[in-house]
Order: structure tokens, then C-alpha cells, then sequence
């Protein structure tokens, strides 16, 4: 059953992927014609997205040095063979947080 569920959600995700675009296409507008509400907007999901990114960056780093942890713990002898990939992974965890950060960079220089 979780698994029907979990092939109608990717399958309603790739239909709302493949027809979104187009409802919501329409041409950038200046700056100066921004109105309040959309500074308020662009702020708001600046400040929110950064902080969800880094929130949930962190969560998944503790996640992942703990489960390194207790591999290391549970067998000495394989810390060498944990440690290399738990920092590329750590490594591209952080990635998405600086992805995250420029995205709100370019947010903020609309306002």
C-alpha cells in the first residue's frame, strides 16, 4: 500500500511539475513597479527559506555523523572506510545550504 501511495505521489508530482510552468509564466517585472506586499512576500520567503535550509542541513548532519558514529563504535577497525564518505556526504549536505543561501541572495535583490 505505501508503495501504490508513494508511485500516485511521484506520479502527481511529475504532472504538477510538467504543467505548472506554464500557468505561472509571465513576464519579469521591474523593479521599481513592485509593489509592497511582493518586498514583503520576497523577504519573508528569503528569511523562511534560509533558515528551513540550514535547519534541516543541520538535522540531517547530526543524522548522519551519528549513524558514522555508531558504525565506528560498532567496529573500530572500519572507521577509516566510514569517515571518507560521511564527509563527502556531509560535504554535499552543505552544498544544498549554500545553494539555499545564494537563491536568497538573488531574492533579496529585488527587494
Amino acid at each position: 500500500m505505501k508503495r501504490f501511495l508513494f508511485s500516485v505521489g511521484m506520479i502527481g508530482f511529475a504532472i504538477l511539475g510538467a504543467f505548472v510552468p506554464e500557468v505561472l509564466a509571465q513576464e519579469e517585472a521591474p523593479v521599481k513597479e513592485l509593489g509592497d506586499l511582493v518586498k514583503f512576500g520576497l523577504a519573508i520567503g528569503s528569511g523562511l527559506g534560509i533558515g528551513i535550509a540550514a535547519g534541516i542541513a543541520g538535522l540531517g548532519q547530526g543524522r548522519a555523523t551519528a549513524a558514522a558514529l555508531s558504525g565506528i563504535a560498532r567496529n573500530p577497525g572500519a572507521a577509516v572506510r566510514i569517515q571518507t564518505p560521511m564527509i563527502i556526504g556531509l560535504a554535499l549536505i552543505e552544498s544544498l545550504v549554500i545553494y539555499a543561501l545564494a537563491i536568497t541572495f538573488l531574492l533579496q535583490a529585488k527587494i
